[in-house]
């Protein structure tokens, strides 16, 4: 690691409160303006976004910007800032009262009493932190309350009584619904608790009453509508601003943004190429989150802490990171593991998971909120894929909106998820071996082997079911199984300038400057009773288009420096009859 520059303002990674950022000196992308808008919007306002986006920071400015407590702070922590220069009449006008269930535990079993622990620490420090604006007697009443519900109820009481009003903020509200969802058995425990008179509901039901006076705003968070969902009949009065417009930018980095922070960074640090290079490279990675339909083709966000990983990396070693994907990021993407459970049982239709992976993409409807015995409806499933950052909105047919897959990050993810599904089902993948033999065709151009392998391994312990899905199960397995070598980047489906080849493997020479070996793969799958006619003449297909992919501008820049073997591999049924080398160039 290098020695840090000392005038450069600090890297905020990993950093989620405000006051904390502006008091370290921390690089902040000001998004201080959307005070404004969500203050114009309606008062209970509701916002999903994926994990590591930004949320919380988002809610811990707002938190600072309307405590009636940091009012003699205001200079000191917006100074400089757009809403510094443009401040509202409601600024340090509320008492605010914030809640993360991030911290409650996700067992149903526990999950009361853990509720209530940790409400009672936010009720305490409320009542501490505004004893002099309160009833003298409200923590000792507030003591006496049972639980969550009633001390809330206390509350509302007390801080009418003061005549004061109440700012709200509850983060990650979802948090264990996500956990509970893994597990099926658990969801009629689940539908207790968010239905009829179950707690969770009475908690939400008690704030909806307390809106008639005390409590004047509200601002939810989390990763999915489902929670909101069940609870609607009963808190009926939050308005979901998740798709919106106007609110496409709260949270993330539009590219403009990006590049201002690398340009910043860039005066105190001597970076291995230009700005312009260095978005080329991430844009891949980071880029191409769009969160309303009116936004698509205009902007797109990068995820905010993907960037800020990236950035501290650069800075600190003055280099691109080898591992370009933060661990962090994979821990967050492993809990949504519960999505692999919930594929397998929409089989009727198909896996969407091996359909997104084989095919870049898939067409459905957003939904704005549904239950959680709903999940696994095709249109809920897909929603669910676009609300926790797996697919985003890439165009529209008809009345339908197009899902992507945003970048590489998120692709690799649901490729482990469907290497997971098939090792679910017995297929059983020797990671070592593969990985070795992956290996060996980026350094040595050794190619035939892996095939071979992945090709015994479909053939041996393929079920009967993943038989009935052919060319999109050998694919997607074949795909599947590059994701495992750091040397590629696999583009399944690659729109490039001559079409969209099955498979190219583009070698990441950025990283392995011995590496000299990329890779064209063109798949073809014929039933059983097909004719050697028929099979000669897909064969022939299949030459031409691998010719035709050869000489575009997309692969022909991507594989530069390497030796681009274009192949081409032919299932019959599950059994490989094909798999040779049409061509080789060196580029």
């Amino acid at each position: 690691m290098c020695s840090w520059n000392p005038k450069a303002r600090r890297i905020p990674y990993g950093i989620q409160g405000f006051e904390m950022l502006r008091r370290d000196n921390c690089y902040y992308v000001d998004k201080t303006r959307f005070i404004r808008e969500i203050e114009y919007s309606n008062k209970y306002f509701f916002l999903v976004r994926p994990r590591r986006f930004g949320k919380t920071l988002t809610m811990t400015m707002l938190e600072a910007y309307y405590d009636i407590n940091k009012k003699d702070k205001f200079e000191q922590i917006f100074s400089g800032l757009w809403i510094g220069d443009h401040p509202t009449e409601s600024r340090n006008s509320y008492l605010v009262l914030e809640f993360n269930f991030s911290l409650v535990n996700g067992s149903i079993e526990d999950y009361k009493r853990s509720f209530d622990g940790i409400c009672k620490i936010e009720f305490d420090s409320f009542c501490d932190k505004y004893s002099d604006l309160l009833p003298p007697e409200t923590q000792a009443e507030l003591n006496q309350c049972d639980n969550a519900v009633a001390k809330l109820k206390k509350l509302r009481e007390k801080v009418q009584k003061a005549g004061q009003k109440v700012y709200i903020f509850i983060d990650e509200y979802d948090n264990f619904t996500n956990n509970i969802l893994s597990d099926y058995t658990q969801l009629g425990r689940y539908m207790d608790e968010t239905h009829r008179t179950g707690y969770l509901r009475t908690f939400f039901n008690a704030i909806k009453d307390g809106s008639k006076d005390a409590f004047e705003r509200l601002y939810i968070t989390g990763v999915s509508p489902v929670t909101l969902d069940d609870l609607t009949s009963g808190f009926n009065i939050g308005t979901n601003y998740t798709a919106a417009a106007n609110f496409n930018e709260i949270t993330g980095f539009t590219e403009s943004e990006a590049r201002d922070m690398i340009e910043y960074y860039s005066q105190y640090f001597d970076f291995p190429c230009s700005t312009d290079k260095i978005i080329e490279t991430i844009r891949p990675w980071y880029d191409n989150y769009c969160f309303a339909e009116d936004c698509f083709g205009e902007t797109t966000m990068f995820n905010s802490d993907m960037l800020l990983y990236f950035v501290d990396k650069l800075c600190n070693y003055r280099k691109f990171p080898k591992n370009i994907i933060d661990s962090n990021i994979r821990t967050d993407y492993a809990k949504l593991k519960m999505l692999i459970r919930k594929d397998k049982e929409m089989e009727f239709e198909g896996s969407i998971i091996q359909t997104l992976v084989t095919d870049g993409q898939i067409v459905g409807k957003l939904v704005e909120n549904f239950p959680a015995e709903n999940i696994v409806i095709r249109e809920n499933f897909i929603s669910l894929l676009y609300y926790f950052g797996m697919v985003t909105i890439g165009g529209f047919v008809k009345q339908e909106v197009i899902f992507k897959i945003p970048n590489i990050v998120v692709k690799e993810q649901l490729m482990n998820y469907l290497m997971e599904n098939y090792e679910a089902n017995n297929l059983i993948f020797n990671t070592y071996k593969g990985d070795k033999l992956i290996s060996d065709m980026a350094f040595d151009g050794k190619w035939k082997e892996f095939f071979d392998f992945v090709a015994e391994s479909v053939k041996t312990f393929a079920s009967t079911r993943d038989k009935a899905k052919g060319e999109s199960f050998v694919h997607g397995f074949t795909l599947a199984s590059t994701c495992k070598c750091s040397a590629y980047f696999p583009h399944s489906e690659a729109d490039t300038s001559a079409g969209f080849p099955d498979l190219y493997l583009e070698p990441r020479i950025d990283l392995y400057r011995d590496l000299k070996h990329s890779y064209l793969i063109e798949f073809k799958y014929v039933k059983a009773e097909t004719t050697q006619t028929e099979i000669k003449n897909k064969e022939a297909d299949a030459v031409l288009q691998l010719e035709k992919y050869s000489k575009s501008g997309f692969v022909v820049q991507k594989s530069k420096g390497t030796t681009l073997h274009c192949l081409l591999v032919m299932y019959k049924g599950f059994e490989m009859i094909v798999c040779r080398e049409v061509l080789s160039v060196e580029m």
